[in-house]
């Protein structure tokens, strides 16, 4: 059995973290260790904790690099410092609590990484009310038979819509096969009221283009269109935050893009290795979504007109 390399400390403004096992491979692919991934956070800090800020955070977990088994992580792992915050959450179905991280400096996100963090899944809700989201989510979710070519038409259709409706759109590669585009709301209306909302737009979308589907259950959709999946906006429903890496072996990161590079942009091309560097020349593209809130009553007019249940799928 090979030997462990040693730890290293990590200097994270005024913390210190620990990380063992640094030269562990997490990603086959490209050989891309459990340091390359510390660093790459460290590269992209302000952007991960802007996407994370304040938000009940659920972690995917990797302890032996990708070619284990994957932790779908809600409560914060045993062994966190005393200066990780996190934030109660209650689960009505069980009738339980758990404490989930809430990243409130960069520190905290390396130490989830040190506990074996890949991926970062927030909630679109803050801590100050985790029952009033503030971020409305638009997921274009390729089907089994649908090219990025086809995600990147109908990411042309969210954008006509969301150009007439006055709100401003914040595009994402899913790290994946998908897009996903945030728009930031007041924090005024609950989990229920917002998924109506994004399905109307959703259905709105749907009636301009051939290429996207509404249809909820896998099986009774077209496997060539997208689905537009209003459903990440109901509780507990979470997709990687941006900047998130991704557990794929090529570590593919969710990347945030200009309007104008949805046409051209390969997610193949965005990964750790590449992302630091277009980080350090362009910034954190989200870095100014707060300061665009759009009011979803227009589409709460839509779903009563096309009278949509609170409750659908």
């Amino acid at each position: 059995m090979p030997a462990q390399s040693p730890a290293v400390e990590i200097e994270v403004d005024d913390k210190v973290v620990r990380v063992s096992n640094p030269d562990r491979v997490y990603f086959p692919e490209s050989g891309a260790t459990k340091l390359d991934l510390v660093e790459y956070y460290l590269a992209v800090g302000p952007g991960i904790v802007n996407a994370l800020w304040e938000r009940p955070c659920m972690l995917h977990r990797f302890p032996k690099g990708l070619a284990g088994p994957k932790v779908h992580q809600k409560r914060l792992p045993k062994g966190a410092p005393a200066w990780v915050e996190t934030v109660e959450l209650h689960f009505p179905r069980f009738d339980r609590t758990a404490d989930e991280l809430c990243v409130t400096e960069l520190a905290s996100v390396i130490w989830a990484v040190q506990m074996s963090t890949v991926e970062f899944h927030p909630w679109n809700s803050r801590r100050a009310d985790t029952e009033k989201p503030d971020e409305w989510r638009i997921d274009l979710d390729p089907g089994p038979e649908c090219d990025y070519a086809t995600v990147q038409r109908v990411a042309g259709v969210v954008h006509e819509v969301l150009d007439e409706l006055g709100a401003t759109g914040f595009p994402k590669t899913s790290g994946s096969k998908g897009l996903h585009v945030y728009v930031r709301i007041p924090p005024e209306h609950g989990f229920a009221q917002v998924r109506r909302a994004a399905l109307a737009f959703a259905r709105e979308v749907e009636r301009r283009s051939p290429d996207v589907t509404t249809t909820w259950w896998t099986k009774d959709r077209d496997p060539a269109a997208v689905f537009v999946d209003y459903n990440q906006n109901a509780r507990d429903h979470t997709i990687a935050a941006a900047y998130s890496v991704r557990g794929l072996p090529d570590a593919r990161v969710s990347t945030p893009l200009r309007w104008d590079e949805v046409g051209d942009a390969d997610p193949r091309d965005l990964t750790i290795a590449t992302v630091p560097q277009r980080f350090a020349e362009l910034g954190d593209l989200h870095e100014a979504i707060d300061e665009h809130p759009f009011d979803i009553a227009p589409l709460l007019e839509w779903a009563d007109r096309d009278d949509l249940p609170v409750e659908e799928g």
